[in-house]
């Protein structure tokens, strides 16, 4: 009887795991119960050890040579101390990862790899702010859908991305990795890269899954510096910054990581507030949360918990299901359940939440489906991929200026090419770049020379920092033997993006001197900007002939800029954040509200600055084409609405110019009376459309309720009767506009 009461146990243990634990391909039998039911079983399956173990999320370092975890993480894998690791990627090495956990641990639970393919996996597109100011959501997706794809066949299955925050403020680095200020466009984006990561559905061998990042808030620190406090009002978060969240979360975004900031005082890792409140009940959220990188560590810092133990037990109440890095869960958890002060319910349910998703993928019935070395080396870096990367580099380009029609440059010109730059690769695949090899960039210079049949020099000139100006001399020389001088200035990638705020946002180093030097010979001087954030550059505006912002742009960013430059491409961007004019108009933004004493020259009691304007050196929206479009004004199908019904708004554009071109139609809304202040304008719709010389369309936009609807003055949601204008046109500061009223 003694025996028998260990055999039967045993025996059932054996039978439950046949149900889930993965078997050599040959074996291997596909449960028919539903994912929730095979859940269960395995968790009770479980030890408290085992279960805390898939709540762990550890890095892994890379070699000069290779890829190598670190010391002690293999221990535990095997232990089942560790269920998910991030910065282990490519077939080889995430195969042997994944044998450790499948064949030498207890359950055999497959692990579950991340990374932060931000823009782009080995193939590398133009950072996400670039990308936004393509305005093309199709371009967007596709991007996010070639980085997934190349992501899982390199045995990847999770991505820390899309960074979906707001940001008002370029002093903040992370501005690179976003859409930018405007709420609506970030929904959109937000939308399309969520679509583009997952792909047809999770468990494709061609998609991953998407993280929203930062929940919440996290694009407002205080003096645009990096991992500040955040302080806002709630009609002021609900309004602006949680609606891309929102939107991510709608689109089936699979995981959620938190932010570093606080949020009403309360750390976001600990904030039951943000992350059970808001993301679970009202958003709906049913995937996990991750904490960002020992954000759950950093709350004794922040000063609201004594120590680690306590900042997981409050991290735990407030609904995070798994701890990157800091490894507090892994260290205290258990013990605060013996404490009373953690429940195996809490801890369960996160379980539950992260094993749903390894069911998802399809790892217990086959953990080794993403390592795949024949795919690896067909889809990783194809040429396709680089193709799709050159379109969506050229659609993100933003035309600042372009006096004289210096742009687009003669094939036959002799150029000075001058910058440094301008030869340069690995900064041009911008921060964030994930796996990609600057080696493998192609340059500025490297795209003229293909194009360029003209004699072509070069010299950088001047450094990006520093104040050496050795150079100046040589690029005045080469620039004097030339018909044109091309100057790519601008930021290296370590200079935007994240611990990478800047309290001064003009051009650093004497690179703006070394312009000023050119423009005195007289020659047309066309001006690269490559950077990851707007910047303060007056007097560069002043002084170039042409200006093209070219952000970081990725793999092809020499072939995308060379068929902008010589006229095979003609630009379409349009900028997703304001340029100010000076660091002092910052945070600068296109949807202020008004006061009630709104700016007026004529006055000196009004809202104004008494030494530079109040606008903008490039307002939102704005962006050239080497082409033209006229605006008919717009047009609404009646005045006078019944609330809750459509309004249609069409206008008429016109390429009034010599060359085909695409116009971002843009339209905005005003509600001129609220209970609440409301913006002088808020982006509502655009359309993207191709125009032939002399050709126009009609565009129609249709307003519903929810654009008109907004936080009132009890915090409801919803729109009031009143009046409205509708404003269409090229930018946010340049349009046509009608009134309407709604009953």
């Amino acid at each position: 009887m003694r025996h028998i009461k260990f055999i039967v146990p045993a025996l059932v243990l054996l039978l439950v795991l046949s149900a889930f634990v993965w078997q050599r391909p040959k074996q291997i039998q596909y449960n028919p119960d539903p994912i929730e039911k095979r859940v269960d079983s395995l968790l009770a399956l479980m030890t408290l050890e085992e279960k805390i173990g898939q709540m762990t999320l550890y890095t892994t370092d890379w070699g000069s040579t290779g890829p190598t975890i670190r010391e002690g993480y293999t221990e535990d894998i095997r232990k089942g101390r560790c269920g998910a690791l991030f910065n282990s990627h490519t077939v080889q090495f995430t195969r042997e990862l994944q044998r450790i956990a499948v064949e030498e641990t207890r359950l055999k639970i497959p692990l579950m790899f991340g990374y932060d393919v931000i823009h782009g996996y080995k193939t590398i597109f133009p950072i996400p702010l670039g990308e936004a100011a393509s305005w093309d959501m199709e371009a967007i997706e596709k991007s996010a859908r070639i980085a997934a794809a190349e992501a899982a066949a390199a045995g990847l299955h999770w991505t820390f991305a899309p960074m979906v925050d707001v940001s008002r403020d370029p002093r903040w680095g992370r501005v690179m990795e976003g859409a930018g200020e405007d709420t609506w466009l970030g929904c959109r984006i937000a939308e399309a890269r969520v679509r583009g990561f997952q792909g047809k559905g999770i468990g494709n061998t061609d998609a991953v899954l998407a993280c929203v990042k930062h929940f919440a808030a996290y694009g407002a620190p205080i003096g645009g510096r990096e991992y500040n406090t955040v302080d806002m009002s709630e009609r002021y978060f609900r309004e602006y910054y949680l609606p891309p969240y929102a939107a991510a979360v709608k689109a089936g975004a699979a995981t959620v990581m938190t932010s570093f900031n606080d949020y009403d005082g309360v750390p976001a890792s600990g904030n039951r507030y943000l992350l059970t409140d808001i993301l679970r009940k009202e958003l709906g959220f049913r995937g996990f949360v991750v904490t960002d990188y020992t954000s759950m560590n950093e709350m004794v810092t922040h000063g609201v918990v004594v120590n680690e133990k306590e900042a997981g037990e409050l991290s735990l109440h407030a609904g995070v299901d798994m701890d990157m890095q800091g490894a507090i869960y892994q260290r205290f958890l258990g013990q605060s359940v013996k404490d009373g002060k953690a429940s195996v319910a809490e801890i369960d349910e996160s379980v539950r939440r992260i094993l749903r998703l390894k069911f998802a993928l399809g790892l217990f019935e086959n953990p080794y489906k993403f390592c795949d070395e024949a795919r690896e080396k067909r889809v990783v870096f194809s040429a396709e991929n680089r193709d799709a990367a050159r379109d969506v580099a050229r659609k993100s380009v933003v035309l600042l200026k372009n006096d004289k029609n210096a742009l687009p440059l003669a094939k036959s010109a002799n150029i000075a090419v001058i910058g440094p730059l301008a030869d340069n690769k690995a900064d041009l695949i911008g921060n964030w770049s994930g796996a990609g090899d600057g080696n493998a960039c192609v340059s500025l210079l490297e795209g003229i020379k293909k194009v360029c049949l003209g004699e072509v020099t070069f010299t950088e000139g001047c450094e990006v920092e520093g104040t050496t100006r050795g150079g100046f001399l040589r690029a005045i020389e080469n620039a004097k033997k030339a018909d044109v001088i091309v100057v790519a200035i601008g930021e290296k990638a370590m200079m935007s993006g994240e611990a990478a705020a800047r309290a001064e946002i003009g051009l650093p180093g004497v690179q703006e001197e070394m312009v000023k030097g050119l423009a005195a010979l007289g020659k047309p001087v066309v001006v690269v900007l490559m950077n990851g954030r707007p910047l303060a550059i007056p007097d560069l505006d002043k002084r170039a002939t042409a200006i093209v912002e070219a952000w970081w742009l990725g793999t092809e960013t020499g072939n995308a800029l060379a068929d902008i430059l010589f006229g095979d491409y003609n630009p379409s961007g349009k900028l997703p954040m304001t340029f100010p004019q000076s660091v002092g108009q910052v945070p600068i933004f296109y949807n202020e509200k008004n006061t009630g004493r709104p700016f007026d020259p004529n006055s000196k009691w009004t809202g104004k600055y008494i030494d530079m304007p109040n606008a903008p050196l490039y307002p939102f929206g704005y962006g050239l084409s080497y082409t033209t479009f006229e605006y008919s004004d717009p047009k609404p199908n009646k005045t006078a609405f019944k609330k809750g019904e459509p309004i249609r708004i069409s206008v008429t554009v016109r390429n009034s110019g010599k060359r085909a071109g695409e116009e971002v139609a843009q339209l905005y809304v005003r509600d001129l009376v609220g209970s609440v202040t409301r913006p002088v304008r808020e982006l509502k719709g655009f359309r993207k459309i191709m125009l032939n010389p002399g050709e126009a369309k009609t565009v129609e936009f249709i307003l519903n309720d929810e654009d008109l609807s907004f936080y009132r003055r009890d915090m409801s949601f919803g729109s009031e009767p009143g009046d409205f204008e509708i404003m269409v046109g090229g930018n946010s500061m340049d349009t046509k506009k009608v009134r309407v009223t709604v009953l």
